[in-house]
């Protein structure tokens, strides 16, 4: 069977070949019109040349967020890398609530800048852990998924004071998520 499929191929080949140059000959021959050249010549890489891609928009998805009555408001965003289509950031914001509205008091990263895996950090089970208090600082939590098979990164512990992102030293204890947690 798979050498049924070679010839075939082959074949397949051959005749498409054929066909190019019985085309080409009969639009030379007939005086037909010769094929159009490109409206702009730099459109087309030549041999040797890489095309140069512009860079994308930024793509983000918000993987979880969490509510503390009308006092914080908190999410972590994943945001696409702009050069590199595998990796992404993961931002945590925080919101404070202020003439009914839910205003932004501070944002960070959680980790470094493109240190994530997209499709890992926006999949199913992403997020394991994702901890709130509305204590004064209220500490939050952060773990997510590495890859399925790595597992999930070490916690990063954070305390927000007066509405600002502190990067807590050590493992400060966090109490069960007492906020609603969303996706």
């Amino acid at each position: 069977m798979i050498r049924n499929f070679r010839t075939l191929t082959g074949w397949g080949a051959v005749v498409a070949a054929t066909a190019t140059a019985v085309t080409a000959t009969i639009g030379a021959t007939a005086g037909g019109p010769p094929n159009p050249s490109p409206t702009n010549p730099q459109a087309r890489p030549t041999a040797g040349q890489e095309t140069q891609t512009e860079p994308r928009p930024a793509e983000r998805l918000r993987i979880a967020s969490s509510v503390l009555n009308e006092d914080f408001k908190f999410t972590l965003t994943a945001l696409r890398s702009r050069t590199d289509p595998l990796a992404a950031s993961l931002r945590l914001q925080v919101f404070t609530f202020e003439d009914g509205t839910w205003r932004e008091s501070d944002r960070g990263l959680v980790g470094k800048a493109d240190s994530w895996f997209w499709f890992p950090l926006t999949g199913r089970h992403a997020v394991c852990q994702f901890s709130t208090s509305g204590a004064e600082p209220a500490p939050v939590a952060v773990s997510v998924l590495i890859t399925p098979s790595i597992g999930c990164s070490p916690t990063e512990s954070f305390r927000i004071d007066n509405g600002r992102i502190i990067p807590a030293v050590g493992d400060v204890p966090v109490p069960a998520l007492h906020g609603s947690h969303s996706r």
